[in-house]
This record gives structure tokens, sequence and C-alpha cells, in this order.
């Protein structure tokens, strides 16, 4: 299933949240024909490095390393996965301005094959209450569209938000900016340590591009039909 480009479509990312090669490359056999992407993390990227991500073959890949440096080391961070070809990578867009458009200039130098820069607004794992206690005293919705507002100007092509702030995103800034939305779960799924959650019909029907899906596909007895579940709920 190829992904959305624009238009209203909203597209399946599969979350291979493991350490485990191996596993991940029997993730990758299930669910390839029902997502447009894959998603790897800190998790496996940490334990298999490049080789890892190359060792998983042609299927096109969100690189989800959420980088947070200072420019320099971000841009340098951005020149050294270039290679792998992600289609998309997430920088913190609490990382500022300049690191953002540092990154974006470095993304910039693969032309037309370069990925997607995303800029993560305000975690799925975070309340109000988990904001204030890092010094934060607004309710999730104003500080993610205050950091969706800088990663924009700054030369992010999209943000990752939660499925709540989706209609005040595309309020605020149009169908342009491609919105990727984690915390997704089926009716019935536990939330894990996800606490601003939607059902995938809910989440696209309010304009998200990509739901990333991790455990309640990859933890169920069948991965594929769990992943062509999800698929039909998002067009249905």
């Amino acid at each position: 299933m190829s992904g959305p480009v624009g238009g209203g479509a909203t597209g399946l990312i599969v979350a291979l949240d493991t350490a485990d090669r191996r596993l991940a490359a029997t993730w990758v056999a299930a669910v390839a024909p029902f997502c447009g992407m894959v998603k790897l993390g800190l998790e496996y990227f940490l334990a298999n490095g490049a080789p890892g991500v190359r060792a998983l073959g042609a299927v096109p890949v969100f690189l989800d390393l959420k980088l947070h440096d200072i420019p320099n080391t971000v841009a340098g961070a951005v020149r050294a996965v270039l290679p792998l070809a992600p289609r998309m990578l997430t920088v913190h867009a609490a990382g500022g301005a300049a690191m953002i458009e540092a990154a974006r200039r470095v993304a910039e130098s693969a032309g037309a094959a370069r990925p997607l820069l995303l800029g993560v607004t305000v975690l799925t794992s975070l309340d109000a209450n988990a904001l204030r206690a890092t010094g934060i005293a607004c309710e999730p919705q104003e500080q993610v569209l205050r950091l969706a507002k800088l990663a924009l100007e700054a030369g992010a092509d999209g943000l990752v938000c939660s499925a709540h702030e989706l209609t005040a995103l595309r309020e605020a800034f149009g169908d342009g900016p491609v919105l990727v939305v984690p915390g997704v779960r089926p009716l019935g799924a536990p939330p894990g340590d996800q606490v601003r959650t939607m059902t995938p019909r809910e989440a696209a029907a309010r304009g998200a591009n990509w739901l990333v899906v991790g455990r309640p596909i990859t933890g169920a007895p069948d991965p594929a039909a769990a992943a062509a579940a999800i698929v039909a709920e998002i067009v249905a």
C-alpha cells in the first residue's frame, strides 16, 4: 500500500519497537503489504545502527530519532543518516529555529531524495500535568501550536502531534504541513504509555496524513491481519 502525498489521504506507518533485527524483519514481511512505511526509533537504531536499517531491505523507512542538540550537532546527525535514504526524519521542535534550519539545509543536500523533516511538538505521553512539571504552564494544544509555528517557519515539512491537536493545526496552518500522528489505538486496545490517543478512523477524519501504530499491530497474534484491519478502518 503506497502512502499519501496529500489530497486528504491517510496512510499507515507501523512502528517496529524492538532491538531485535530478526524480529523486525519478520514484522516487515508481515505488514509491508498494508503500510506505506515502517518506523524505526531509538531502540532499534541504537541497537543495530545503519546496517540494521539496510538489513530491512527496500521498505520505506521513517527514521524517528527525535534529534535535539545544538544546530551543528543536529546538522551532522542528519548528514550521517542521509545515505540511508529515510523518507521522513524527526527533530524536536523545542530545539529551536536555528537547529531546524540547520537540519533542513543538510537535508536539502540530498536533492529530490531528501527526507521530509518533521518537528516533534508535544509527546503523546505528556498531558497538562506533565507539561507543568517541566515548567510549561499551558495546555498541550497551546504548546503544540506554538512549537508548530516555530518549526514550520524554520523549514520543517510537517509535524508529529497527537490526534487531539489535528483540527487546531489544520485550522491554523491549512493542508500544507504533513501531519504524522502516533498514539493511535483501535477500539479496545490498551493505551499503554500514551495518554492522548484516538482511534484510526477518528484521526484520519481530522486530517492526519500518516498514522503511526506499533504494539496493537506488532503485539497481535497475527500482525498482518491487525494491520489490514486498521487500513480498512482508515478507508471506511
